[in-house]
C-alpha cells in the first residue's frame, strides 16, 4: 500500500495513510507511520490544519494542538469528568 511521504517540523520523514481515518469534529485524523510499510505507528495527521501536533489521552480522545479538531474518546465514563 502506498502512503504519502511527509516531513515533520523536526525534519523527520513520516508516512500518512490517507485510506485510514478517524473522524474529528472539524475534519479527519489520518494515522502516520515511521516507515512506508506502516508497521511502526508514529501518530496522527490532522487534515483540518495539515499538522502533526496532536495528543491522545488514555481514553482515546484525540486533540489537535494547532486547531479545534477533536475526536471523542472511544470509551466515556462520567467518573473521569
Amino acid at each position: 500500500m502506498r502512503r504519502e511521504q511527509a516531513t515533520t517540523a523536526d525534519g523527520d520523514t513520516v508516512y500518512i495513510d490517507r485510506k485510514a481515518a478517524e473522524r474529528g469534529s472539524v475534519d479527519l485524523f489520518h494515522p502516520v507511520y515511521c516507515d512506508a510499510d506502516g508497521e511502526k505507528r508514529w501518530g496522527y495527521y490532522c487534515n483540518a490544519c495539515g499538522g502533526f501536533d496532536n495528543a491522545m489521552d488514555t481514553m482515546g480522545r484525540l486533540v489537535c494542538n494547532s486547531c479545534s479538531n477533536i475526536r471523542k474518546p472511544d470509551e466515556w465514563d462520567a467518573a473521569h469528568e
